[in-house]
């Protein structure tokens, strides 16, 4: 799997609610580096649990609309005498 990367303002964001968790769930501060790389630290090692999980999700969903259009192009069919 290509490692994952954010853009400048994923990053900045990303960084900005590892801030506020600490800030406010840990009654702690935690400056913009040490923010960035605990959320690098977190790509690289557990972004991949997250990706495959949605994956799945997608997986999923394709499945469910795949099954729902079948069932609209068989309720299509029009009646014959021809034995299937």
């Amino acid at each position: 799997m290509k490692p994952i990367k954010f853009d400048r303002d994923a990053t900045k964001a990303i960084v900005g609610e590892i801030q506020d968790y600490f800030r406010n769930e840990l009654d702690q501060s935690i400056g913009a580096i040490p923010a960035e790389l605990l959320m690098q630290f977190f790509a690289d090692k557990m972004g991949a649990y997250f990706y495959n999980q949605g994956l799945h999700d997608a997986q999923a969903l394709v499945r469910k609309q795949v099954d729902n259009l079948s069932d609209d192009i068989f309720a299509l069919e029009q009646v014959t005498r021809q034995v299937r």
